[in-house]
């Protein structure tokens, strides 16, 4: 497909390995009328994916150390893109909604500190600007 100015595919593969491909794209609400639209994450939402691994990741490993069993977790993670104080358009903030099952349930107390923990050590959390907001479920 010729590039032509404005309606051009937005679409594009992310690659880490030979073997790892994200499809990738747009976000939908970006793309001008008559330009192709493909599937794909756009980069708001591997921005939001990547805060939400990152403290799955943490907050895992820092149960694992505690011998406390995850059977099962799942985020309901989601971004705001908005005007930041400079007015620029940014990620101003992400809320994590973490629903997470355990073999043994720990005390509200220990889950309230693997979230905290979890969060102080996720590097990307520690990069950005953005705030990270943890509500668990």
């Amino acid at each position: 497909m010729p590039f032509e100015l404005g309606t051009y595919s937005r679409a594009h593969r992310i690659e880490f390995e030979p073997t790892v491909r994200l499809e990738g794209n747009a976000a939908k609400e970006n793309i001008p009328p008559g330009a192709p639209h493909a599937q794909g994450a756009d980069p708001e939402q591997l921005f939001v994916a990547s805060l939400s691994a990152c403290h799955m990741l943490w907050f895992v490993s820092l149960a694992s150390t505690m011998k406390l069993v995850v059977d099962r977790y799942v985020d309901h993670a989601e971004g705001v893109l908005e005007k930041n104080s400079e007015g620029r358009m940014a990620m101003t903030r992400v809320t994590l909604r973490p629903a997470v099952e355990f073999a043994v349930r720990p005390s509200p107390a220990v889950l309230a500190q693997l979230h905290h923990k979890a969060h102080e050590k996720c590097f990307i959390a520690n990069s950005v600007r953005t705030q990270v907001i943890i509500e668990p479920r």
